[in-house]
């Protein structure tokens, strides 16, 4: 059954320069294997794909029950530089959140 990430976890996100840094934490410790797989660096490079990200590199975090994720060209030429509006980290987090995901097992 496909679901939204928002309800199995929750995200922290910063924002340096054209790289932008999400951290993903499970709700429940027993999700993070789950977890792990489900935030593959290519279902994250897909998502994404729009953004003209060049590079997704991922960093486990098993004491956290989390995932730190670090997109390579994420923001466009910088929160500064970039003509759109609002494409900080937060919003890109909530854009995580909303990935399609399997449900984790019972």
């Amino acid at each position: 059954m496909s679901e939204l990430l928002h309800r199995y976890a929750h995200a922290r996100a910063g924002d340096k320069g054209d790289r932008l840094s999400l951290a993903v934490f499970v709700y429940q410790a027993s999700h993070y294997s789950w977890l792990i797989d489900q935030l593959s660096e290519a279902n994250v490079a897909a998502l994404f794909e729009h953004r003209g990200v060049s590079q997704v590199t991922r960093y486990l975090l098993p004491h956290l029950n989390g995932v730190n994720l670090v997109l390579d060209d994420a923001l466009q030429g910088g929160v500064n530089g970039a003509l759109n509006l609002d494409g900080h980290g937060k919003t890109l987090s909530a854009l995580l959140l909303s990935m399609q995901v399997t449900s984790p097992p019972a």
